[in-house]
């Protein structure tokens, strides 16, 4: 569960009675894709016949440009997640990551279900006590990747969420 009981205001976009511009919108998709791309690998090393999860993340590309629509988007991330539904480990979790970014035309919460389910991919291939190392590294690179205008609200709402996230954002 990565989405919580009351919405923030500030995700919900202007038309649907909040304050995220469209702009910002945009901004928090393409981070979300940045996050799922940046471990798709791990998906596509264990299924590289299957292109649900990259076709997913070309899909909130697409919309941020506006060539598809959002319902596009969406169904492509439900593809995405369906890829990941018989999977294990940093595959699945790659998977969904992909899944999650490309419902951020829908609901932009999902952005920190991208983010999140990536560094979970990543502390997946860990070996040892070496998992919580290499989930702040990915973290860490996430937050290095976000455009100045959306910034301090993605990090306010990882501090917000970090207990439905898996406090992976911690």
């Amino acid at each position: 569960m990565i989405l919580p009981e009351v919405r923030d205001p500030r995700l919900v976009t202007i038309r649907r009675g909040g304050t995220l511009t469209d702009v910002d919108h945009r901004l928090i998709a393409l981070w979300a894709a940045m996050c799922a791309e940046h471990v798709l690998h791990l998906f596509e090393s264990t299924c590289p016949e299957d292109g649900r999860p990259r076709a997913a993340i070309e899909h909130v590309r697409a919309w941020t440009g506006g060539h598809v629509a959002m319902m596009t988007a969406r169904a492509a991330g439900g593809h995405a997640m369906g890829a990941a539904r018989n999977l294990t480990g940093a595959a699945r979790f790659a998977a969904y990551a992909a899944g999650q970014a490309a419902c951020v035309p829908h609901v932009a919460e999902h952005d920190l279900g991208g983010a999140a389910y990536a560094i979970k991919a990543v502390m997946a291939t860990a070996r040892g006590d070496d998992s919580g190392r290499l989930g702040r590294l990915e973290r860490d690179w996430q937050r290095e990747q976000l455009p100045d205008e959306i910034r301090a609200l993605v990090l306010d709402d990882q501090r917000r969420r970090n207990d439905i996230c898996w406090s992976v954002f911690a």
